[in-house]
This record gives C-alpha cells, structure tokens and sequence, in this order.
C-alpha cells in the first residue's frame, strides 16, 4: 500500500466557504500533494491557490484526517491518504476553478449549506470542526 500526504484547507469569506464542484458532480475542499521539503502551511496554501485562485492566510490548523482509496480500478493499487488540514481565511470572494484538475466550479457556498454540499464525510466534519472555531474565535 502507498501512502500520500496532502494538505488544504476550510477556507471563509463572511458566511460563506470555499468549495470546488469536480466534473462528476461532487463538492470537495481544496487539497492538494505534499512537496518534497514542503511544509504542510505551504500546501494548503498553495493549493487553494492552485484549484480555486483564491490567496488565503492561515488562522490555524484544523487536524488530519486518514483514509484508504483505490488508486484505479484497473489493479490493487490501495493508497492509505492524510490530509492535514487548515482553517484560513480569505479576504476576496473571487475565485477560478483549475479545469486541469477536474474542476468544473469554484466558489464560496453560504455556511448552512456547506456541510450538506460536501460529498465526504470526513470533509463534512472538518467543516463543521472549522466553523465552530471559527465563530468562537474573535474576529
């Protein structure tokens, strides 16, 4: 079994979070591969600037989260996958999905909303882990 690190992040504008509409229909946050030498602040950085176009400061980290998926359906390629990731803030609400990488949308989705949009549960969770903090959090 191979293993990958990722990183991303919750991003927030207002009342509204960052979220990525892929080619089949599915709502997923922005994360992306671990960098050789890359720390995980970088990444998730990085990548929500990559998929989205949207620059993002970090408020804290979130946690990780561990999960196993088949690589293709061709072979037994299982990958075991941790994503760490990253509450952030952005200061635009502007964003471009990366068509490169599947996605067909981007954009930031009211937070009574965000949690129902997202196609996995453990991103389901993370959200609603990063707006408890969020919301708890002076601002």
């Amino acid at each position: 079994m191979r293993k990958e690190v990722s990183a991303g992040g919750v991003v927030i504008f207002g009342n509204a979070i960052l979220m990525l509409k892929k080619y089949n229909g599915d709502w997923v946050l922005p994360k992306g591969k671990v960098e050789e030498d890359e720390k995980f602040e970088d990444t998730a950085i990085r990548e929500v600037y990559e998929e989205a176009g949207v620059k993002v400061e970090i408020i804290e980290y979130l946690g990780k989260i561990h999960f196993t998926f088949k690589n293709s359906w061709e072979d037994n390629d299982r990958i075991y996958k941790t994503v760490h990731w990253f509450l952030m803030q952005s200061k635009t609400i502007d964003c471009i999905p990366q068509r490169e990488e599947g996605f067909v949308e981007a954009k930031f989705i009211h937070i009574n909303r965000a949690v129902e949009s997202a196609k996995h549960q453990d991103e389901k969770e993370i959200i609603e882990k990063a707006l408890n903090i969020y919301f708890k959090t002076p601002q």
